[in-house]
């Protein structure tokens, strides 16, 4: 891994350019982007709450994949193809109303193999919201 930080603009040109049409529809925006972590911004909208009003955990999941995936493109310096090998997901409270927080970071990251810790915490809050680990292979 290179550990050159990608600029926030390449960041988002990352994520506009390599992800499938419903993942770009979720809003996702970088937030902000160092050598092994990025920080994405998952805006509220009904259109992702399930009954009761709570933010969706798919919609949750795809925001955890898509943040571990610029983290990755931020240690290697750019996008590189990788596939989701395992992803897990706690749930610890439910996010109404608010905007969610993705905090993507490489506990490792070799040559063909990275894994990531996420938090994901509702705007104004320190407390998780939910909780994800994920492995991913690296293809280029």
């Amino acid at each position: 891994m290179t550990g050159v930080t990608l600029t926030l603009i390449a960041a988002e040109k990352v994520l506009s350019d390599n992800f499938a049409p419903w993942v770009l529809d979720l809003g996702l925006s970088v937030a902000s982007v160092e050598a092994h972590e990025a920080v994405l911004r998952l805006p509220w909208s009904d259109r992702l709450a399930r009954e009761g009003g709570g933010l969706s955990g798919q919609a949750l999941m795809a925001a955890a994949d898509t943040a571990t995936v610029i983290a990755v493109a931020a240690a290697r310096g750019g996008f590189v193809p990788m596939t989701t090998v395992q992803q897990s997901i706690s749930f610890q409270r439910p996010v109404v109303g608010t905007d969610v927080l993705v905090r993507a970071r490489l506990t490792k990251a070799g040559k063909r193999m990275a894994f990531a810790d996420i938090t994901m915490t509702a705007e104004g809050t320190e407390e998780p919201a939910a909780h994800a680990t994920a492995v991913y292979a690296l293809l280029g």
